[in-house]
């Protein structure tokens, strides 16, 4: 019986791997994000200089962050289900990371204390990567 009649392939275990690696990963974007959002970030350590610069991100900026967050989680939690919807959550997510990049650092000055260049490049591999690991699962017949 081929893999098309049972409906998907078997799970490879580093399906486990990456999709609880990410979630975890992600889990901390989203963190970040709702901390700003329900005005949590002096609990963060942040002082007062870095706390006006993440509250007056315009409306567009903030849209533009939720996308990338939530569409970062939505499609590691959508890898764990095998989900081929996966693929465009992670899509969501990449249009969102290159809109709050853009506008990081293309239009605003991140203040000094707030850039991490590293973990830009750590965020942007982790989107990349997973974008193309989850399509490659929907091509071998893992996402349903």
């Amino acid at each position: 019986m081929n893999t098309a009649a049972l409906g998907a392939a078997k799970a490879p275990w580093h399906l486990w791997l990456v999709g609880i690696g990410t979630l975890l990963f992600n889990a901390m974007g989203v963190f970040s994000y709702m901390m700003t959002k329900l005005g949590r970030l002096a609990d963060l350590g942040m002082t007062p200089e870095q706390i006006t610069f993440m509250q007056s991100y315009p409306a567009w900026a903030n849209a533009l962050w939720a996308m990338g967050v939530w569409g970062a989680l939505a499609g590691s939690v959508l890898l764990l289900l095998r989900s081929r919807f996966a693929v465009a959550a992670m899509m969501i997510a990449l249009v969102g990371l290159i809109g709050t990049t853009v506008y990081n650092y293309g239009l605003i000055t991140v203040p000094a204390s707030m850039q991490a260049p590293a973990l830009d490049v750590m965020i942007w591999a982790v989107t990349l990567l997973l974008l193309f690991y989850a399509r490659r699962m929907a091509a071998a017949g893992v996402l349903r």
